[in-house]
């Protein structure tokens, strides 16, 4: 039996934990703004449909994860990727 966790459980735990909570915090933080009678910019808008473009796309990997129709290869791709927008960040 692995006691390393496979990279689709490190995918999950990172997309359940991390990417999307923090991706709902900012999303949440604009919403607020409108709901305070504020206007948004232009730019804030944009960046409110990529995030919510993001936060969907997060979520349709982890359909993909429960339904178990990800493959390990897929994953290992998907937290490189991950793992190189964070070191840009």
């Amino acid at each position: 039996m692995k006691s390393e966790q496979s990279s689709i459980q490190k995918l999950k735990s990172i997309l359940e934990n991390i990417v999307m909570p923090d991706l709902e915090e900012v999303i949440d933080g604009i919403y607020q703004t409108i709901a305070n009678g504020e206007e948004i910019s232009l730019g804030e808008r944009e960046e409110l449909e990529e995030l919510q473009e993001i936060h969907n796309e997060c979520r349709e990997i982890l359909i993909e994860i429960e339904s178990g129709e990800m493959e390990e290869e897929e994953a290992k791709e998907l937290l490189a990727e991950l793992i190189d927008i964070v070191q840009k960040d």
